[in-house]
């Protein structure tokens, strides 16, 4: 009974990893829980050998790690596997809040100057009319 878990993954492997839409919700299962990989394919409509790939590549990724219990291949998920991920999204989300909050102040001075001009327009138009 021993456990496997790979080296340290780039950025760029955990992205690759969890770009595929079943390996994140196997991770998501194995997040929860230790699980036999048949017991993951039981979750999917897509056959074991592909399951069996989906944790090859989750593993070496260093997202999963395994154990094995005689003949069972149990699987958890490495959380600190996403800390290299989870960094870089630290640094850049300053940023893009940054940018965002930028683009909603200056949609709302628009919609202000907008609101104010049809405002006066309206008004004008009802002043000459009287």
């Amino acid at each position: 009974m021993g456990l496997i878990e790979q080296p340290p993954s780039t950025t760029d492997e955990v992205l690759r990893a969890i770009a595929e839409p079943n390996r994140r919700a196997i991770l998501q299962l194995v997040a929860r829980e230790e699980m036999a990989a048949g017991d993951i394919a039981t979750h999917f409509s897509v056959t074991r050998p592909a399951i069996s790939q989906h944790l090859a590549v989750l593993l070496a990724a260093g997202l999963v790690s395994e154990r094995r219990v005689g003949t069972k291949r149990l699987f958890r998920a490495r959380p600190e596997g996403l800390n290299d991920l989870r960094a870089f999204l630290v640094e850049m989300w300053p940023m893009a809040l940054g940018r965002f909050k930028a683009a909603a102040e200056a949609s709302a001075q628009e919609m202000e100057r907008e609101g104010t001009e049809r405002w006066r327009s309206t008004h004008e138009h009802r002043s000459s009319n009287k």
